[in-house]
């Protein structure tokens, strides 16, 4: 059952619907944060707050995401993927349309955010359970990669709405819209055929789920995210710092977004066929992303690309290959599994924006990048204990 020594299963007809479905639903469970972190320029400049505050909003997000996983898992096995994916998208849409409406100061933006962040809370689990259900295993490598691509899709939208909204009629207008995109994701759910009842029967089974392994490899993925989504919240303010236009800037997020869902297909593409060392490539995927963060630390704008590119591509391409990973470990409950590492990388992302705001703050965005590198390292540092770790419990008598 380890993640790293599981053969691989032939390939089997794929049905795009539940993937496509996936990825909705995923994207609009992370869209509240990374489009107040894409449109941070004009939203605090009617708000009037600093880099700072922003990253404490954006990592309200993510605990409040990081403290409700756990439950949200278990209560995705109890009431079935489908019934939880709706209603996470519906929390989507009070959230998005909140800010649109209601949010006129930061607490408002942060009261907003915390209703996001339960909505996410419910999306990653409900959608990792559908995928290892509904998905073929021999397909599911691809499955998850092409799910995870959900965050670098609210990133490009994020990134584009800057250009497209923000700088034209404003940036309460792509909130609505994206609330509009909820709403129709929320529709698109399926009402019947949902796994409710086995979910009872498999919820009773989490404890399945190789608890230590888990903890630690939860530790790696926070690690990994708190390096990681800054990308989101802060790439499009570090480039206007360099000097590059506010419109290119957000041209640029939009780059190394498309760049990021690339990677997550492909290598969940390979992962399929891959009979060990899931891990070790995600470990391997984080030091090219630490150089990446290293060359956006330059400020050089020559660097930026280049440096977008390996971060959003390696530094941020691995979630996909590491739920699959997770979820390969512990197939009789894969929404519980996920939803104890979900609480890492949640605490991560929560982290990540905040630090790396309060550190721009108190000297520069070169030396948040590079504290960011430093991070990233030390995330993979960690998943190959936890890869150990997990290996070790499945090798114990009875194991």
């Amino acid at each position: 059952m380890s993640t790293t020594s599981t053969p691989p299963e032939p390939p089997s007809k794929l049905d795009p619907r539940p993937i496509l479905l996936a990825v909705s639903v995923a994207t609009v469970g992370v869209l509240p944060a990374f489009l107040t972190g894409g449109l941070a320029v004009q939203i605090r400049g009617e708000l009037g707050f600093g880099a700072g505050a922003l990253g404490l909003a954006v990592a309200v997000f993510f605990v409040v995401s990081s403290l409700a996983s756990a439950l949200a898992g278990r209560l995705a096995e109890r009431i079935g993927s489908h019934t939880a994916m709706r209603f996470s998208s519906m929390i989507g849409v009070l959230s998005l349309l909140s800010v649109a409406t209601l949010a006129g100061s930061w607490w408002g933006i942060v009261a907003c955010l915390v209703l996001g962040g339960i909505g996410n809370a419910i999306a990653q689990p409900s959608t990792n359970l559908m995928l290892a259900r509904e998905v073929p295993g021999g397909r599911q490598g691809l499955a998850f990669g092409v799910k995870q691509a959900a965050i670098p899709v609210a990133t490009l939208l994020a990134g584009l709405a800057v250009p497209v909204l923000a700088v034209t009629v404003g940036w309460r207008w792509a909130f609505a819209g994206a609330a509009l995109l909820a709403l129709l994701v929320s529709v698109l759910v399926p009402r019947g055929g949902d796994d409710g009842a086995a979910g009872k029967a498999k919820a009773a089974r989490a404890s399945d789920a190789p608890l230590a392994p888990l903890i630690l490899l939860a530790v790696g993925i926070g690690l990994g995210s708190m390096a990681a989504t800054p990308l989101g919240a802060f790439v499009v303010e570090s480039a206007v710092s360099s000097g590059v236009e506010v419109g290119t800037a957000g041209l640029l997020l939009a780059l190394g977004s498309g760049v990021g869902i690339v990677v997550r297909v492909v290598v969940g593409h390979l992962a399929d066929s891959m009979k060990s060392g899931r891990l070790r490539l995600v470990a391997a995927m984080l030091l090219v992303g630490t150089a990446g963060f290293l060359m956006l630390a330059s400020g050089a704008p020559g660097l930026l690309v280049v440096g977008v590119i390996l971060a959003f591509g390696a530094g941020w391409g691995w979630p996909g290959l590491f739920n699959f990973a997770i979820v390969k470990s512990s197939p009789k409950a894969p929404a519980a599994a996920t939803g104890i590492t979900q609480t890492g990388a949640s605490g991560g992302a929560a982290l990540g924006p905040l630090l790396f705001g309060y550190t721009v703050e108190a000297t520069s965005f070169g030396t948040a990048w590079l504290a960011t590198a430093a991070v990233a390292l030390l995330s993979a540092v960690t998943i190959l204990a936890g890869r150990r770790l997990l290996l070790r419990d499945r090798d114990k008598p009875g194991g």
